[in-house]
This record gives C-alpha cells, sequence and structure tokens, in this order.
C-alpha cells in the first residue's frame, strides 16, 4: 500500500482535508465539543496510516502542500484586528499586561510541573514553548536543545483542549468580558484557540489573533530567561 500510495502527489492532502471535513460535519451534527475538527482530523489519520502501514514521509509528500495555506490564513487574523482596532487603543495597557501575564504563567506552570515530575532539562525546555504558534515554538525548542517534534505535538494538544474547553473555562470563571476572553484564548492556546475565539465573537477573535503574535515574542524572551530557571 505504501508503494502505491507514494505515487499519489494529493493522496496525503485529500486524506488530511478529507479527515478534517468529517470532524466538521460531526462537529455540525452532534454540536459536542469533543468532536472538535481538529482533533477529529488527527485520530482518523493517524488511524488509517497505521491501519494500511503507510509510512510518515509518504503521507507528507502531499500533505504538506496544506501547510502553504497557513501564512496567508495567520495573516488573514489582521482584518478583525483591524476592525475591532478602536477597542485595541482603550485597552492596550490591559491588553499587554494580559498577555504578559499569560506568558509568565505558561512558563511558571511548566517549571512547576517539570520539577514535580522530575523531568530532564531537555523536557523541560521541550514543553515551554507550549502554549504560541508552531512556527515560533519550534525556533525556540531547537534554539535551547528541546525535542523539536515532540514540541509540535504539546503545541497542538495545547491548541485543541484551548478550542475544546476555552468557552467552558470562561464560563466557569465568569469571564464575560469580550476583550479578556480573547487575551485569555489567544495567549494560552495560539491558532487553534482563536478558531472558537472567532466563533465566541469579532472582539475576541480580534484579541485572540493579536495574542497569537504579540504572545510569540515574548515568549521568545522568555523562554531562555525560564530555561536557566531549571
Amino acid at each position: 500500500m505504501d508503494e502505491i500510495l507514494r505515487q499519489s502527489l494529493f493522496f496525503g492532502g485529500v486524506l488530511t482535508l478529507g479527515a478534517y471535513s468529517l470532524g466538521y460535519w460531526m462537529k455540525r451534527k452532534w454540536k459536542l465539543a469533543i468532536f472538535n475538527p481538529l482533533l477529529v482530523g488527527i485520530v482518523v489519520v493517524v488511524v488509517l496510516l497505521l491501519a494500511f502501514r503507510v509510512d510518515y514521509d509518504t503521507y507528507n509528500e502531499g500533505a504538506k502542500y496544506i501547510s502553504y495555506f497557513l501564512t496567508p490564513a495567520t495573516v488573514c487574523l489582521a482584518l478583525p484586528l483591524y476592525q475591532q482596532f478602536e477597542a485595541l487603543r482603550r485597552n492596550y495597557i490591559a491588553i499587554l499586561a494580559g498577555i504578559l501575564v499569560g506568558a509568565v504563567t505558561s512558563g511558571a506552570c511548566v517549571l512547576g510541573l517539570s520539577a514535580l515530575f522530575h523531568f530532564s532539562h531537555r523536557e523541560y525546555v521541550t514543553l515551554l514553548p507550549k502554549s504560541i504558534t508552531t512556527a515560533i515554538g519550534m525556533g525556540i525548542s531547537e534554539e535551547l536543545g528541546g525535542f523539536v517534534t515532540i514540541t509540535v505535538a504539546v503545541i497542538v494538544i495545547t491548541g485543541v483542549l484551548g478550542n475544546i474547553l476555552a468557552e467552558h473555562v470562561c464560563k466557569w470563571f465568569h469571564i464575560r468580558d469580550a476583550v479578556a476572553r480573547g487575551i485569555a484564548i489567544g495567549s494560552s492556546s495560539h491558532a487553534a484557540g482563536t478558531a472558537k475565539a472567532l466563533e465566541m465573537g469579532e472582539v475576541e477573535g480580534a484579541m485572540s489573533g493579536l495574542s497569537i503574535a504579540v504572545s510569540g515574542i515574548i515568549t521568545v524572551f522568555l523562554a531562555n530567561i525560564f530555561a536557566k530557571f531549571y
């Protein structure tokens, strides 16, 4: 099977889009957070590759083209931010403070859990960029000597959990302000969380999109500081 599919240029892309579409259909039909399209897509792709013994490189040969759309999709997040510029102007101090606190809290949690579970230094720095976008997180992990592939997996898991739990956490802790909800989601669960923030409202989506960029920049500096603590 692997040899047959190796000849198919778009096998990985078709499989990825099909798996995501299945998750999207399940989410709309049953309205359950657990049927997150990204989560369902990951599970379906992994199960099929294992079941048919398809090598990851064979799959990625076609799936890699989808990643070309990541940059323009991220840039598009600037549109809702532009539309909510007035809210940004009025609350810029609180917004920057919230993003900074979010980045510090993320690093402190990783530090505490690493000490609790006796992780090695390499495992510790692997987890430090868990709450920022993949492109920046991979660079931080590589620079600090972490396991880059594990960093990618952790970032994806963090984003999926943020997408699933974001709205519920805001309800549990009575976070009603749209700006606060957007900042909290974006600074903790990057792009996947921002997808949920956009569903919650325009202001939430704009603030979450802003948090992705600012949180990534702050984490670049904080990660190097936190790396010296353990």
